[in-house]
């Protein structure tokens, strides 16, 4: 535990949700029944985190006592999510999968783009606060691999240049289409459509296929 949290001098000594999150608390934790309001501590550590920016141990306690949990209960929660930030970050916290789908695609040359662009290693955050590299397992988009994610959004079938690109357009404020960046549509192959063509949208066959004629009974068995 004292490896994963900050030094003390750094933790906040306070925190309390503002009066509209304060609100949306209360809405989240009377989703669950009567008795198993502890269900709700990660949406809750959630919204705390994104009020903050990162989610500080008093965050976590002031967590705890709405939920009537001990708080060590709470930081064991933050600590096995990874989708929780226990330190600051940047403004930008870019998240690389280099797990193995992302990898076989590309993986290597999105991070070695990304490192160049931020100035930054994996675990870093730049001088000026304007980005957070880290190494993720796995963003769940591997049918669109390589993938990056950065705050809420994923970039998906990235290159070297594309990355770069990216990468260049967030740090100048600017909002970059997310999503593929090679125009695939979903999770279509990257080849384009391969069945249902008449139905693939963007993707529409020339001559949709026919309806083939049913074929004819054979001599001596019996039809319906």
């Amino acid at each position: 535990m004292s490896e994963t949290f900050l030094a003390e001098s750094i933790q906040p000594t306070a925190f309390a949700f503002s009066e509209e999150n304060a609100k949306a608390a209360e809405a989240v934790v009377a989703k669950y029944p009567k008795g198993h309001q502890r269900s709700a501590v990660m949406p809750l550590l959630d919204l705390a985190q994104r009020q903050e920016g990162w989610l500080s141990r008093a965050a976590m306690d002031v967590v705890a006592r709405m939920l009537g949990m001990p708080p060590i209960k709470v930081y064991e929660v933050a600590t096995f999510y990874t989708m929780y930030n226990l330190r600051p970050v940047g403004r930008l916290h870019v998240q690389i999968c280099t797990n193995i789908s992302c990898w076989l695609r590309g993986a290597p040359e999105v991070v070695r783009a990304a490192k160049e662009v931020l100035g930054v290693e994996f675990g870093e955050t730049r001088s000026d606060g304007a980005a957070t590299l880290s190494e993720v397992e796995c963003l769940g988009a591997c049918a669109n691999a390589p993938v990056m994610q950065v705050g809420d959004d994923l970039y998906e079938d990235l290159t070297y240049e594309s990355t770069k690109a990216v990468l260049t357009a967030l740090l100048a404020g600017e909002k970059p289409p997310v999503g593929s960046q090679t125009g695939r549509r979903g999770a279509c192959p990257c080849c384009g459509a391969t069945t249902l063509k008449d139905k693939a949208g963007d993707h529409v066959a020339k001559e949709p296929a026919k309806p083939k004629a049913k074929a004819a009974a054979k001599p001596g068995k019996e039809t319906a």
